[in-house]
């Protein structure tokens, strides 16, 4: 399984994002403040930067991204959003905006280690797509365990409103599939999908 091991603060720089979008709160980098930036970029660089931008923040490699875009292409309604849509329903995304992991990287490993329950079966595929109605929990024994103790004791956690979280049992809901403008991130997915059409 490949894993992408790329600094966390100097990608967000590079792509102008901020690393607390990622989870991250602490990370900064100085080192050569605006070294990289060009004063014009073509039409074709910043198709390819908002792809690369989009595939750094949701922990997607290239193969699987350009599937999620032919999946998209194929169904009803507008590409781009159906491909955000699909990013979105990943298993390790649905983990870190329940605020079950601070990062999607923990997400990641915390769906891989086997500690995740979809309506009661073991899931370790970070990519299984969820589905409205889904519940996901913890395993019994990984719900003791201190990095959860915290929410369950009441820390708010602010989830999407396409998904329900019960602190208490550390249980969360789909209630819907998510909408655009439930998505946070500042994307231009036209243009991912205008660099795919070429």
């Amino acid at each position: 399984m490949a894993i992408n091991k790329q600094p966390i603060a100097r990608k967000c720089r590079s792509f102008d994002i901020s690393p607390a979008v990622m989870g991250y709160s602490n990370k900064k980098s100085n080192r050569n403040p605006g070294g990289n930036r060009r004063k014009k970029v073509s039409e074709y660089g910043a198709q390819l930067k908002e792809k690369q931008k989009v595939k750094f923040v949701y922990g997607v490699l290239e193969k699987q991204f350009h599937h999620y875009y032919l999946k998209a292409a194929n169904m009803k309604g507008v590409t781009g959003d159906n491909m955000l849509r699909l990013l979105e329903q990943r298993l390790d995304n649905v983990v870190y905006r329940l605020g079950l992991a601070k990062t999607r990287r923990m997400a990641r490993q915390i769906v891989v280690h086997g500690h995740i329950r979809v309506n009661g079966q073991k899931v370790d595929i970070p990519s299984y797509s969820v589905k409205v109605g889904d519940v996901i929990t913890l395993r019994p024994a990984s719900a003791e365990k201190e990095m959860f103790k915290s929410l369950r004791e009441g820390t708010t956690v602010l989830t999407p409103k396409w998904l329900t979280f019960d602190a208490p049992n550390l249980t969360g809901t789909v209630n819907a599939l998510p909408a655009r403008e439930d998505i946070d991130l500042q994307l231009q997915e036209n243009m991912i999908v205008e660099f795919y059409s070429r």
